[in-house]
């Protein structure tokens, strides 16, 4: 089992950039991390994920080349690095936890659920 707590959202402006944390307990090393988002109105989106070891990451294709993911096994901690943001990137955005070594890109296969922090872009 592991529980995660997100932090490192807020406000921005357009062009501006954010640093996500998402900080476990439990057995980390174990378990693949995923980055999702979900506006207002819409459903949750996958945004990023890496395997357990961190050796590979997964991108949606609307991230790719704008944000980073990854991991820090001996702190516990995985991080979404998001740059170049714009209006259409608000939204909460949650980090969950795969039994698996590889990184699925469906949230249905996530089990362990942060709360989620929201981020904001301005224009």
């Amino acid at each position: 089992q592991v529980q995660l707590v997100e932090s490192g959202g807020g406000w921005v402006q357009t062009g501006g950039s954010l640093n996500l944390s998402c900080v476990a307990s439990g057995r980390f090393s174990e378990y693949a991390i995923g980055w999702f988002r979900q506006a207002p109105g819409k459903e949750r989106e996958f945004v990023a994920a890496v395997t357990s070891t961190g050796g590979r990451t997964y991108y949606g294709e609307a991230f790719k080349g704008r944000f980073a993911v990854s991991r820090d096994n001996a702190k516990n901690t995985a991080y979404l690095q998001m740059t170049n943001l714009k209006p259409e990137d608000t939204a909460v955005y949650s980090c969950a936890a795969a039994g698996f070594t590889t990184a699925p890109i469906d949230l249905g296969r996530y089990g362990y659920w942060g709360q989620g922090t929201q981020v904001t872009v301005s224009s």
